[in-house]
């Protein structure tokens, strides 16, 4: 499929290049919005009903960065990376917390 990407026209490109950050945004920026948030939800030194909320509140402000991020960065492959290692990464701490037995 790269191989057909890149014999397209310019425009073309561009135009598929858009559709896929638009696609990264909504699904990669979902997907750091929950894992961040429930990492926030175990790490903050709060009540149990406060660290949720306030992680589920910065939540917000988390997706709208991770769309800007993919959208202000001039190479495809490092928007990825930016939202996609993140979020293994909190998926990895999140499932380790799990199995050590911490509760938010």
């Amino acid at each position: 499929m790269l191989r057909t990407i890149k014999n397209l026209s310019t425009d073309t490109r561009y135009r598929w290049e858009i559709t896929f950050r638009v696609i990264t945004a909504i699904f990669g920026g979902y997907l750091l919005t929950i894992t961040s948030g429930i990492l926030l939800a175990y790490a903050l030194p709060m009540g149990k009903s406060d660290a949720v909320t306030t992680a589920m509140l910065s939540s917000f402000a988390i997706y709208a960065g991770a769309a800007m991020w993919i959208f202000s960065q001039r190479s495809f492959r490092k928007a990825l990376a930016g939202i996609w290692i993140p979020a293994i990464i909190f998926t990895a701490l999140i499932t380790l917390l799990k199995l050590m037995g911490v509760t938010p």
